[in-house]
């Protein structure tokens, strides 16, 4: 107990100090992460209105599809894009693997089913008569399309939110396809793995306490757009 509060001491005056490598590594973390979010934002946000806007064959299995990759482990879609990346695999030639690029490749895959389900379900809980509405005074399906994001803005806001706080927090994807490269491509949950098997807790206590603050501002941001989607529809 007394070695783990002395871990602790000494994280919090790492982290008041801005110590370089630390700094590093959270700065890393946080491009990334940020990077692969908008990423698949750009593919999951339009993703989601095709399919809750068209009617077609199959939308429901392609909706349940969706909903099971959520579950996904890390490390799966890690060793999926490893074969495609590797020196053997198909993209072998572009030297992607344990660079920053496989890794932002690997957290886009991991959150595009969870951006585009969510607007779905943005979208779904929107009154339908938006979408009639619009289209009866003329709008097309583009014009449509604005006005239902506009209205389901807080739903989407907090997919993006979400979507972030998973990439942040992930492991398997960083380790296995960034090699946790010092000052390269550490993240804060591959630092803190590789200070655990060290036996060094310090740095691994700071990363987490600051890990733990940004996962807390990211569900007082979704809460809080969760909040005024109640307001709104109740």
């Amino acid at each position: 107990m007394q070695y783990l509060l002395e871990s602790f001491g000494r994280a919090v005056s790492l982290i008041a100090q801005c110590d370089a490598e630390l700094a590093t590594i959270v700065w890393f973390s946080l491009k990334i992460s940020l990077i692969s979010t908008l990423v698949a934002a750009v593919i999951g946000i339009p993703a989601g209105f095709a399919i809750y806007l068209n009617k077609f064959r199959f939308r429901r299995a392609l909706i349940t599809v969706l909903n099971s990759l959520l579950a996904l482990p890390t490390v799966v879609i890690a060793l999926f894009v490893y074969g495609f990346i590797s020196r053997r695999g198909m993209f072998g030639s572009f030297d992607l693997l344990y660079t920053q690029s496989a890794i932002i490749i690997g957290q886009t895959i991991l959150v595009v089913p969870m951006i585009t389900i969510f607007v779905i379900s943005a979208l779904g809980h929107l009154d339908i008569r938006y979408r009639k509405t619009a289209m009866t005074l003329g709008a097309d399906r583009w014009q449509t399309s604005l006005l239902l994001m506009h209205e389901a803005k807080f739903g989407i806001a907090a997919a993006i939110a979400a979507a972030f706080g998973r990439v942040i927090s992930e492991i398997g994807v960083g380790m296995m396809l960034g090699g946790n490269i010092k000052g390269f491509t550490r993240t804060m949950t591959t630092a803190m793995a590789l200070e655990y098997d060290k036996g060094e807790f310090v740095l691994a206590v700071a990363l987490g306490l600051i890990l733990m603050a940004i996962t807390l501002g990211i569900n007082i941001f979704i809460n809080y757009f969760q909040g005024n989607i109640n307001e709104r529809y109740n």
